[in-house]
């Protein structure tokens, strides 16, 4: 039964990083952008950084072709 105990502690301690990781993005990418320009240098670096705002987005269509071309590539092996 520790297993399971000890299992079930990593499944909740990554899914709390992730939700972690994803709030910040969130924040970052999209919430800043439409927050009043700010005092605070943290904030206005955000706020006047794009960088992150187009990574996300623009890896997703990369991680699609690569995917394709893993698929391929075992197709090829499977077959020679």
């Amino acid at each position: 039964m520790a297993a399971y105990d000890e299992r079930k502690v990593w499944g909740w301690l990554f899914v709390s990083i992730g939700f972690l990781y994803f709030t910040v993005y969130f924040f970052i990418a999209i919430i800043s952008k439409v927050l009043p320009p700010s005092n605070i240098a943290v904030i206005s670096a955000m706020q006047n950084d794009w960088y992150y705002c187009f990574l996300v987005p623009l890896t997703l269509p990369i991680i699609v072709v690569l995917v394709y071309f893993h698929w391929l590539s075992m197709k090829m092996f499977k077959h020679a």
